[in-house]
């Protein structure tokens, strides 16, 4: 079992992780929207959208492979 400061340094880099992939993505966003003259900001919402789910995708199969690998 993992001790509680290898979880907490763990978790913290996680949330940097997410931080740091969404402001890419709002910049990427806005830069995106800027150069093709979009009106309305389609991509300063879709772009950190899709980071969101990819995020969340890779916290699933982390956390469920290593609930598998207790298992064994």
């Amino acid at each position: 079992m993992e001790s509680n400061k290898n979880l907490l340094l763990k978790y913290a880099g996680l949330a940097a992780q997410i931080l740091v992939s969404l402001g890419i993505g709002l910049f990427a966003g806005s830069k995106l929207d800027k150069w093709l003259k979009f009106n309305q900001p389609v991509f300063i919402w879709v772009l950190p959208l899709f980071i969101i789910i990819g995020l969340m995708i890779l916290v699933i199969i982390d956390t469920s492979r290593k609930k598998n690998d207790l298992k064994k």
